[in-house]
Order: C-alpha cells, then sequence, then structure tokens
C-alpha cells in the first residue's frame, strides 16, 4: 500500500517548467527513496500547486518525514514562484493537507493504476458531511462500476482535493462517462451544498476540476 501525502501552496501561473526542473534536478542529484519517497507528483490547477509525495511506509511510523535531502535549497529555487496558501501558515507543515475520508476495495489493488486529482472549494466545517456523501456512495456499485481502487479525500483552508485511483483501462474508459451514470449524479448532487468548483466562472463539468500534472517522478530502485 502507497501512502501519500498533499500539499497545497499558491503558484504564480506559468511557472509549472520552472518548478518541475527544479525537482527533476534535486530528484536525480539526491536519493529521495533514502528517507522513503517512492514517487511524486506535481500538479497545477489555476493558482495552485498541488504536490502529492508517495512513501512506502506511514511516516508517522516510519519516522521518514523529510520529503527530499535538498528540502531548504528547492524551497529557496521555487519561493519566487511558490507561497504559502493557508491564512494561518506560519511552517512549512502548515501547507500539508488534513486527509478526512480514505476507502479502498478489499483485497490487493492492481498493478496498473491511474490517479486522479480533483480539486474544489469546501464550505468550512463540512468535511464529515463530505465524508459521509462518499462514505454512503463507496458502500454501492459505483466503485466497481468506475474501476475504483482507492480514494482519498484531503482539506486545506477552503481547499478541497480528491485523491482518486482507479485501473488505467477503467480511467480511460470512463473518463468523460461519470455523468452518464445515475449514481454519480447522485454524488455530485449530494455534494452540492458542501463543494464547489475552485473557480466557478471557469468550470463547465467535472473535467474541469482535475489538475494537471506538470511533473512525474518514481523511484527505481
Amino acid at each position: 500500500m502507497v501512502f501519500r501525502n498533499v500539499i497545497v501552496c499558491h503558484m504564480v501561473p506559468g511557472s509549472e517548467q520552472i518548478v518541475g526542473g527544479v525537482f527533476g534536478h534535486y530528484d536525480q542529484a539526491t536519493r529521495p527513496q533514502d528517507l522513503g519517497v517512492i514517487g511524486r507528483y506535481l500538479l497545477s490547477h489555476h493558482d495552485l500547486y498541488i504536490h502529492v509525495i508517495e512513501r512506502e511506509q506511514d511516516p508517522q511510523i516510519s519516522g521518514q518525514t523529510r520529503g527530499l535531502p535538498a528540502f531548504q535549497k528547492i524551497a529557496e529555487e521555487i519561493g519566487p514562484y511558490v507561497t504559502p496558501y493557508p491564512r494561518y501558515w506560519k511552517n512549512p507543515s502548515d501547507s500539508v493537507a488534513k486527509e478526512f475520508y480514505h476507502w479502498a476495495p478489499e483485497g490487493e489493488p492492481p498493478a496498473d493504476t491511474t490517479l486522479t486529482v480533483i480539486v474544489g472549494r469546501i464550505k468550512p466545517g463540512a468535511e464529515p458531511d463530505v465524508a459521509r456523501v462518499f462514505a454512503e456512495s463507496d458502500a454501492g456499485s459505483l466503485p466497481a462500476d468506475l474501476g475504483v481502487t482507492g480514494r482519498w479525500l484531503y482539506s486545506i483552508d477552503d481547499v478541497y482535493v480528491h485523491l482518486l485511483e482507479q485501473e488505467s483501462s477503467a480511467a480511460e474508459a470512463t473518463r468523460d462517462q461519470h455523468g452518464d451514470k445515475p449514481a454519480f449524479g447522485k454524488v455530485m448532487q449530494d455534494l452540492g451544498p458542501y463543494i464547489e468548483p475552485y473557480r466557478p466562472d471557469r468550470w463547465q463539468g467535472p473535467q474541469d476540476s482535475v489538475a494537471t500534472v506538470f511533473y512525474r517522478w518514481q523511484a527505481q530502485d
């Protein structure tokens, strides 16, 4: 099982290549896997920077909580482009989103999976209601119908982040067909009082809430 942490910040739009290049350099020059990090995604969504860190073990158990040996150098180099999001920010840990729901089917997950990151705004204090909506849905047939192999929900300030892991073949087949399923429509309706698009003025459908991956690294050993 992969353990993931999610970091959310502001990012200057258009700076993806620069930020991705910084991580590309240090991921090659150092060995994040020696600190238990086995992969990372960097994504953007409008003015948001989303950093998904993958680990072999829960860092609360392993004690390996650092992301890269060159953390300070990276922070300095991306500093002009990546800045704290939360209004209450005081230190780097305040940029880590809090997980409030996790679901996975029983049994071993398939080897070939795809991770989609969905972003929105969450009503303050609505995490229990959002978790309830998904718990009710995940108890039904919709996850199996969509090939879902894992779901993680996070929040930070007013930002909502949904990590959706699916079998790769199922993800491709259902990418633009979620709206055709009544059960999916019910989930969207039930979430309506609690979740809204991050940029409502730019939103035309569910795909407009999907963050864009601009950098991906996986440990090779």
